[in-house]
């Protein structure tokens, strides 16, 4: 225990940087300067008309495949309701867990110079967590429910740091993704949009964060760890995207849509070859970032 205590403040303190130091400074001040009410921002409609989009179709999980042919335009669209609705439940789950990341490194040895913008980065994340739930409770009645992604059990502290940052990081760039192309959209429901843009405005600001941070302390493990174990924190990596993307497939929101054989859809859509290439284009700019600073290494 004492050997594990010692990794956590070597590795920690390498966080405290000038660079990183007056990056956070900044997003300090642009958090206090956009900051909003999310309680008073959104206007909840009473209902959201099930004869229009919800999702945007480009961003479903059945476009460009044999099976949306398949769908009656009706059928589609129902379906683009409940694909919104876990996109949104997918949210909810992955920013609880990235609080409870950050929130056991706020004010700890080492992350002194982090910490102000930490405050900063919670209360945003947990009123994120406020809207997309309302917004699944109200309209889809429901927050679908999340069997959990399997964290790693590396047992070095500074691996592990590493870790939830990273995630962090893998599930911000997915659903900025989804939302610079969903606050866009005019098929979409004001709501939708609005919800989307915010979300977006706020994670320009926390993806900055993260790729610095994740850059300092994968340096660290760098300069410490043999290329072996480099290599399997890269396989995690690789497996945590892997199983975030298989997220958005949930079969529960195909037998919402009155879709039969929802395992069976899901297996088929996971190996279609077009579904493979949209995920190459939602984790491009991730595994860009991952390769450029080694991260994915001895490939």
């Amino acid at each position: 225990m004492s050997q594990l205590n010692n990794n956590r403040r070597m590795t920690t303190a390498q966080v405290a940087n000038p660079h990183l130091t007056k990056i956070l400074e900044r997003l300090v001040d642009l958090s206090a300067k956009n900051y909003y009410n999310p309680y008073q921002e959104f206007v909840w409609p009473e209902e959201i008309s099930a004869s229009e989009y919800w999702m945007s179709p480009e961003l479903m999980s059945v476009y460009g495949t044999p099976y949306m042919d398949e769908l009656s335009e009706s059928q589609f669209v129902q379906l683009s309701k409940w694909e919104c609705v876990n996109f949104f439940s997918i949210n909810v789950h992955g920013i609880r867990g990235l609080l409870q990341a950050v929130i056991q490194c706020v004010h700890m040895p080492g992350f002194e110079a982090s910490s102000e913008y930490f405050h900063h980065f919670i209360g945003e994340e947990n009123e994120h967590m406020w809207f997309f739930a309302q917004f699944c409770l109200r309209y889809g009645g429901k927050i679908y429910q999340n069997k959990g992604l399997k964290h790693g059990q590396f047992g070095e502290a500074d691996i592990e740091h590493f870790l939830s940052f990273a995630r962090i990081l893998i599930f911000e760039e997915m659903g900025d993704f989804y939302n610079v192309r969903m606050r866009d959209d005019e098929r979409l429901h004001p709501i939708i949009r609005q919800i989307s843009r915010v979300h977006h405005q706020d994670e320009s600001r926390h993806l900055a964060m993260g790729r610095e941070i994740v850059k300092v302390l994968h340096g660290e493990l760098h300069r410490k760890y043999p290329l072996e174990r480099l290599q399997e924190v890269a396989s995690y990596l690789k497996g945590y995207m892997k199983a975030s993307i298989e997220s958005l497939y949930n079969p529960a929101m195909y037998r919402d849509a009155g879709i039969e054989a929802a395992y069976e859809l899901r297996r088929r859509l996971l190996s279609d070859a077009d579904r493979q290439s949209f995920h190459e284009r939602v984790l491009s700019r991730t595994v860009n970032f991952f390769e450029r600073h080694q991260i994915f290494v001895g490939e």
